[in-house]
């Protein structure tokens, strides 16, 4: 198995088992790599897996719970039994707060599982990744962020991210600060670490209330993922370029 999968590009996408986790995996699947999908509902997870395959992609599930350090653990253990390291890592799983979100007034208990989720899950997912990221000769690491992350827009007049977020938005921007960190810190190696902003898309995360496809979505965190070695680090992007922090 090693060294049938030493001929192809090994990728990890979290949150995988539907819309635009699915896009990308399904992306990157076309373009010959071995995606695993990584997913907490195992029916879901075999599902997808099912459905990527019969496209013609090699997937693989990674039963993955980003929440939990054991889970996140035999997530590791898998993909180095099966491939002895990983390409590129996608941090795409990702929850949404619930309502109402002003500050003011917003339980705490709304906030922690979106911190857990959002930032500590991503952290918790690159630095177990990280030893096989390492291994690799082009390493890649994707994190699915937003516009509603960036301090210059929510600052900006006339600029419309929807309404008051005491919680997700915030959560996004501490993803965004982390993901500089991460650049600066792996600046020694061959990591590239980006964040990908995918547009307002219709997913349940936004009640499938947005405009863009879960496809369309994905059309950046895969261009971040197949970066040349001269690629950027430690930006936010979208499908125009750079997105202020």
């Amino acid at each position: 198995m090693l060294a049938f999968m030493s001929e192809k590009t090994v990728a990890l996408v979290t949150g995988a088992n539907k819309g635009i986790g699915y896009e990308i995996a399904a992306g990157l699947g076309a373009r010959g790599w071995s995606v695993g999908v990584g997913a907490r509902d195992e029916q879901r997870r075999k599902d997808a897996v099912a459905k990527l395959r019969a496209a013609g992609a090699d997937a693989f599930g990674v039963p993955l719970d980003v929440t939990d350090a054991g889970s996140v653990a035999s997530a590791v253990q898998l993909i180095e039994e099966r491939a002895g390291r990983l390409d590129v890592l996608v941090n795409n799983a990702g929850v949404a707060g619930g309502r109402p979100e002003e500050p003011t007034t917003i339980d705490l208990e709304t906030v922690r599982p979106l911190l857990e989720t959002n930032v500590l899950g991503v952290i918790r997912v690159t630095n177990a990744m990280l030893p096989l990221l390492l291994r690799s000769a082009h390493p890649r690491i994707v994190n699915q962020s937003s516009h509603v992350g960036s301090l210059t827009l929510q600052t900006t007049p006339g600029v419309d991210l929807g309404g008051i977020s005491g919680a997700y938005a915030p959560t996004k921007t501490y993803l965004n600060a982390v993901t500089i960190q991460y650049a600066k810190e792996l600046s020694g190696t061959n990591v590239l670490i980006n964040n990908a902003c995918p547009g307002y898309v219709a997913t349940d995360l936004n009640g499938f209330s947005g405009t863009q496809t879960p496809e369309q979505g994905a059309a950046i965190a895969i261009r971040l993922a197949t970066l040349s070695d001269d690629g950027p680090t430690g930006q936010l992007f979208d499908d125009s370029g750079v997105v202020p922090w």
